[in-house]
């Protein structure tokens, strides 16, 4: 067997007026993140273990935020096709551990929702999918309640 472990990181800034979006999961808020798709910083990061482990280019050359096809498009949708890609190059998916960085919302009551939507984006079971959240302690914009972050790493397998 070949293993590769892939890490990725996304983080983005809390904007008033747009739905807030983490793994896959809507949150009711009054803010959201900003970008080009739904800015779900959570599933971005996924997407970029993904395919930093396959050796691939980072999601940004994947779904461009110059192509307006990604305008606030699901990504859920992105991370299915990643793994489309992933699993192209032979490789199977064997886990995924996320952390989520955020002061607000409080994510702990919405993890078993986020391991779910997770999962059948990526055909993984639940218990195969990791989701943790943490603050920052206050400690600069992701601490003040400015941006929302995440951290994900992959374990691919290949006979």
């Amino acid at each position: 067997m070949k293993f590769r472990v892939g890490h990725g990181y996304d983080i983005h800034r809390i904007v008033p007026g747009r739905p807030l979006v983490l793994g896959g999961v809507r949150f009711e808020t009054d803010y959201g993140l900003e970008g080009h798709s739904d800015a779900d910083c959570v599933t971005h990061a996924i997407c970029d273990a993904l395919l930093g482990a396959a050796g691939l280019v980072d999601i940004g050359h994947f779904f461009p935020n110059s192509d307006p096809a990604y305008y606030n498009i699901d990504s859920q949708v992105l991370l299915q096709r990643v793994c489309t890609e992933v699993t192209k190059l032979g490789y199977n998916i064997s886990n995924i551990d996320v952390s989520v960085i955020a002061e607000k919302p409080k994510i702990a009551p919405r993890l078993a929702e986020m391991k779910t939507a997770l999962a059948r984006s990526t055909g993984l079971l639940p218990d195969e999918i990791g989701v943790k959240a943490t603050t920052n302690e206050g400690i600069d914009d992701i601490g003040r309640g400015l941006a929302i972050a995440a951290h994900a790493v992959c374990l691919l397998s290949r006979s």
